[in-house]
């Protein structure tokens, strides 16, 4: 057999044992490659504890004494040319503790493809894709002045296809054009990586670099990437750094120790999910991290990343009574080591990845998660508006005629939003675990359930901030979403969910067609209250603006009384306003009571702190968008 040193280049090596390698999935893992002219894979692991490791598979019956491996001088790092293996074959590692004792057989962390559950090997893949850039189109598309609306999708449970889960070419068939059919800017994807358990929905990975193969192999994955680029969407996956599983064929307790975790229970271990947390001060396990996020949006060719579970990330009281954690150097509470992940990762793929976005689910106030690591914050370009979203939901829930007693929870929102640039999240977190569909959430008999929530849809599309939508509240799913099955598609033969679905489509085109509704939607500027007080009313209206092009009026009104002659200020030099959407109109499956027959013509008479108003008539339960005609 060759000399193994020749098999990692020493500038590699130097990198992985400084754990500064930007891209170690280039080096660890399993690569085909010909040596001396001799065709074979070459494996590659970081086992430091290990006293002895072995490649096992297919090629060698699964004997460990076949193919020991060769520990390099530097890092840690294990390596073997296997001529006998081959594109496709399954494989693990086999790896003995410090005391000499064997470990069960380990999955590869940098595997590329592994088997579907509940088998565990990992498989030698094709060789990585090539480096990608995104487009300037694409770049632009997830810009902080684009409409970004965006599609959040359970893949496995979309549609199914033939089998129990659809392939990649299934739904590169159809999902891609349903989402721009519906006028969304961006598909995110739950997460994709391997993991053992269905019912994580993806969010307890374990083959952080293997696409799932539940869909099919890596290839197929590609081409969805492209499907969704030919439609013109942006594609987001969502990143779970936050912990892993401790499953046995796992990262826990790799070589005989607590390698890629904290090897304190009060700092590595979740309560909430009974899993392991990374040990973010690692070196090591920060490349392993990093190198991912790198992978999946340069390799793949993905616009941007949804990092999960950043708060339990940041502190590390996280849901810990006192005395169960471990405070920092300085006494406190925030987790330095994944506050310094964080910002690396947002650097490396500012550096590498230019024009990828990266966008927090951050629960709590901590400052600055989207400001640039160079003024001190992580970096992030969008962290999820999660106050919002929770105190807007408890007013829906609110009989209107007790709505006028919590109007600030519409309003609060306002005082904050500009602080970060926000996304306005209706997530797959609000219909699950008994919290029931979007229109369960609704009060009232079945016409005001839906009136409700379409007046609230408005709302949040007029309202500054990007846009979220789980699959299956674009139609006002009434059941609570099953990750088992597909989604009730039917329902649209009912025309009041039709209708929703219309209106969904509707809000997301004038949110695209219309400047002041996206050019400033993280900036002050953009906003302007025409009436936040009416709360005897429930009547809320407010004006967007961009700067140059002409604003846009969104009153809404939640209660299900109609106002008739109700006056509005108007800003001067717009003489005449019409109706570009109205939730209640009857195509969406409202009573078809507005402004629709006319136009609105503005009146020298003073209102809200305008010199000019206008008279209109709100329909009840419903949220209106006026333009200058």
């Amino acid at each position: 057999m060759s000399d193994q040193a020749a098999l990692i280049k020493q500038h590699d090596l130097t990198l992985l044992a400084q754990g500064l390698h930007p891209r170690p999935f280039e080096v660890l893992g399993a690569h085909a490659m010909a040596l001396d002219g001799v065709a074979g894979v070459r494996f590659a692991v970081w086992a430091p504890n290990a006293s002895a490791v072995s490649v096992v598979g297919d090629f060698n019956a699964w004997d460990g004494r076949s193919a020991p491996m060769q520990r390099m001088e530097q890092g840690g790092i294990w390596v073997s040319f296997v001529p006998a293996a081959a594109l496709g074959d399954l494989y693990k590692f086999e790896l003995h503790d410090a005391a000499g004792h064997l470990l069960p057989l380990k999955a590869d962390p940098y595997a590329r493809a592994a088997q579907l559950r509940p088998d565990t090997a990992s498989i030698v893949a094709s060789a990585l894709p090539p480096p990608k850039r995104l487009s300037p189109e694409r770049a632009a598309a997830n810009a902080r002045s684009a409409p970004i609306s965006i599609y959040e999708v359970h893949a496995a449970s979309w549609r199914r296809g033939a089998a129990q889960f659809p392939t990649w070419d299934e739904l590169a068939e159809r999902l891609p054009a349903y989402v721009a059919e519906m006028g969304f800017t961006h598909l995110q994807l739950m997460p994709i990586s391997e993991h053992p358990f269905d019912g994580s929905w993806g969010y307890q990975t374990l083959g952080l670099y293997a696409p799932s193969a539940r869909f099919g192999p890596p290839e197929g994955f590609a081409r969805f990437v492209a499907a969704c680029h030919a439609r013109g969407l942006g594609l987001l996956l969502d990143w779970v750094p936050a912990h892993f599983p401790s499953d046995a064929h796992g990262l826990a307790n790799f070589d005989g120790t607590q390698l890629y975790e904290y090897a304190d229970p009060r700092e590595g271990f979740h309560r909430d999910w009974n899993t392991l947390i990374y040990n973010f001060g690692r070196n090591e396990v920060r490349q392993f991290l990093v190198g991912n996020a790198l992978y999946w949006t340069e390799r793949w060719g993905v616009d941007g990343l949804r990092v999960d579970a950043v708060a339990s990330m940041l502190y590390r009281d996280y849901s810990r009574p006192a005395g169960e954690w471990i405070p920092n150097s300085e006494g406190g509470r925030e987790n330095f080591e994944a506050i310094a992940l964080l910002r690396r990762m947002n650097e490396q793929l500012g550096l590498d990845a230019p024009g990828v976005i990266t966008v927090a689910e951050e629960s709590t106030s901590f400052p600055g998660v989207s400001a640039p690591t160079s003024a001190g914050g992580l970096g992030f370009h969008y962290k999820w508006n999660m106050g919002w979203m929770n105190d807007t939901l408890a007013y829906m829930r609110e009989d209107p005629i007790h709505r006028r007693w919590h109007h600030d929870k519409m309003t609060f929102g306002l005082v904050y939003a500009f602080s970060e640039n926000f996304v306005l999240p209706i997530s797959h977190d609000e219909v699950v675990h008994g919290k029931g569909s979007m229109l369960g959430k609704m009060p009232g008999d079945a016409w005001q359930k839906f009136a409700n929530l379409r007046a609230y849809y408005g709302f949040m599309w007029g309202h500054p901030g990007k846009k979220l939508l789980f699959m299956g509240q674009e139609f006002a799913q009434s059941s609570e979403w099953n990750h088992d099955a597909e989604l009730p598609w039917q329902m649209l033969d009912d025309e009041r969910h039709a209708g929703v679905q219309r209106l969904v489509r509707d809000l997301n085109t004038l949110y695209r067609q219309q400047p002041a509704l996206h050019w400033l939607d993280c900036e002050a500027a953009g906003f302007e209250w025409l009436d936040a007080a009416d709360a005897e009313h429930s009547v809320l209206a407010w004006m967007r603006k961009d700067g140059s092009a002409p604003p846009v009026i969104v009153v809404s009104n939640f209660t299900p009384v109609p106002r008739h002659g109700y006056r509005l200020g108007v800003p001067a030099g717009y003489a005449i306003w019409t109706e570009a959407l109205n939730t209640d109109s009857a195509h969406y499956g409202g009573s078809n009571m507005g402004n629709q027959a006319g136009q609105l013509l503005a009146e020298p008479v003073a209102a809200q702190g305008q010199a000019q108003s206008i008279v209109l008539s709100l329909p009840p339960l419903a949220c209106l968008f006026l333009v200058p005609a």
